[in-house]
């Protein structure tokens, strides 16, 4: 097991009707700026409750963050927290609103003018504080210090880290996605799925707590995945894979891991060039790393194969092979599709995705540091 060192401030409450909370977690002085996606949390009332619950407390509204939080959108709630002389924020939403709000507080303390830097990788030294209510399970942003961004007019999407960014608090009532669109529901079942993978499916370092937790996680989602595209309204399922999404990516299952996120890079320039629906992404590209891999990743696709789809065999590349199409098919199950051609993207698409992975120097990929440009555009290749 590799060294490791975790740290993770994020309260969680968990359960039924637990916004009301707010009144007890939201600082009582705090000038507050409620950041949303669309018209869904207006819809159904989630604004409506957070608001009461927040009581006497200044509050300003944001909506409209993008399914991928665009940056020219959060600037505008920048400014608007300057204008309004606002201290606290609170994202009500899933991970592209929380990943918003990651940013937002993290520019609105931000010296230098140019607040793409932050993506770049200039380190934070301060961020305004920010608590969640989380409605879509999927991205885990609801419990750890990262944060997705595009900027279309770019063509870029990039990533942040800060522990500035942790959220102070994240209340999680699985009633809350219980109105949610089919789509999206998979899409978190999927992204979770991957989450847990790129941190699973690398070296045998010997962190078996590690890795068992992720073999459970693996085996909850292959549950509640099929049972919530049969039973949408199924609030133990609801709340299983809201819990299972956050401990995907809270940090605890990568402890003495090697970790590979090559799929998340090529996938974000699906989604930065096509629009592509950033769990979509990684279900086209997931098979295509495995099989690309497939002599440094045997053994943990072989482990995975008995473990969470409870395949037997004495031969592991056999047990490994099997497992990325037992893994394709899990996807297939919850209507998610798996090849570019089924997004009408063909070979000629390859070199932009390639000429993105080069703009934002995305090369060394992967746990071995071997996935290049030129690896890249084969995995991609084989996923026509």
């Amino acid at each position: 097991m590799l060294n490791f060192e975790f740290y993770n401030p994020t309260r969680i409450v968990f359960g039924e009707n637990t916004i009301q909370r707010l009144a007890d977690l939201v600082p009582a002085q705090a000038r507050v700026l409620v950041v949303y996606g669309g018209n869904s949390a207006k819809a159904f009332g989630t604004i409506d409750q957070v608001i009461q619950a927040l009581g006497s407390r200044e509050v300003v509204e944001f909506g409209g963050v993008e399914a991928n939080p665009e940056y020219t959108t959060l600037l505008k709630a920048v400014d608007l927290i300057k204008a309004k002389n606002l201290d606290y924020i609170l994202a009500v939403g899933g991970g592209s609103v929380i990943d918003g709000v990651k940013f937002i507080a993290a520019a609105n303390k931000f010296a230098e003018e140019d607040k793409w830097k932050i993506l770049e990788g200039t380190p934070l030294t301060q961020a305004l504080p920010f608590g969640v209510v989380l409605t879509i399970p999927a991205t885990g942003s609801e419990m750890n210090a990262g944060a997705v961004i595009s900027y279309r007019d770019r063509g870029l999407k990039r990533s942040f880290h800060s522990p500035l960014v942790f959220p102070q608090f994240s209340i999680m009532d699985p009633q809350k996605t219980l109105t949610l669109p089919e789509r999206q529901t998979m899409n978190g079942v999927v992204d979770s799925f991957v989450h847990i993978v790129e941190q699973y499916v690398t070296k045998d370092t010997g962190a078996s707590v590690s890795d068992e937790f992720a073999e459970g996680l693996l085996r909850v989602l292959l549950k509640v995945g099929p049972k919530l595209k049969a039973d949408p309204q199924c609030l133990p399922a609801r709340s299983d894979l809201m819990w299972a999404a956050t401990n995907a990516l809270n940090g605890l299952i990568r402890l003495g891991q090697v970790t590979d996120w090559s799929v998340h890079a090529i996938g974000h320039q699906l989604t930065a060039l096509y629009g592509i629906d950033h769990a979509r992404t990684l279900a086209i590209v997931l098979p295509g790393v495995w099989e690309y891999k497939l002599e440094a990743k045997q053994a943990k696709l072989a482990q995975m194969g008995r473990k969470v789809f409870a395949l037997e065999s004495n031969d592991e590349r056999e047990l490994a092979l099997a497992t990325i199409v037992k893994t394709e098919e899990f996807f297939h199950s919850l209507g998610v599709a798996t090849r570019l051609r089924d997004y009408n993207l063909g070979e000629n698409a390859i070199p932009e995705i390639v000429a993105n992975l080069e703009k934002i120097g995305a090369t060394n990929l992967g746990e071995d540091k071997d996935i290049d440009y030129v690896a890249s555009s084969k995995i991609l290749t084989s996923r026509l």
